[in-house]
């Protein structure tokens, strides 16, 4: 695996978003290419999911032709209670 696929992903999304969680889980059995993530912010509020991916996708889309699946959970911290 190239570690930066996996911590340049959590990087970007922690310094953008300041999320209370942030999990990113490989579950390509360590090769790096297909990832589950929970994602709680604040920055989500009053944002359809739609746009919630579209923002996440923006924030690392220099990764994510690297990528073969991404699914994300995004929430505000109301949601994730």
């Amino acid at each position: 695996i190239e570690l930066n696929i996996y911590y340049t992903p959590s990087e970007k999304l922690s310094s953008a978003l300041t999320p209370t969680v942030l999990e990113l889980i490989d579950k390509s059995c360590g090769c790096g290419t297909s990832f589950d993530a929970l994602i709680v912010s604040n920055n989500f509020t009053d944002k359809r999911l739609l746009d919630r991916h579209r923002l996440v996708n923006n924030i690392i889309k220099e990764e994510l032709p690297k990528i073969h699946a991404f699914s994300m959970k995004c929430h505000t911290p109301e949601q994730s209670l």
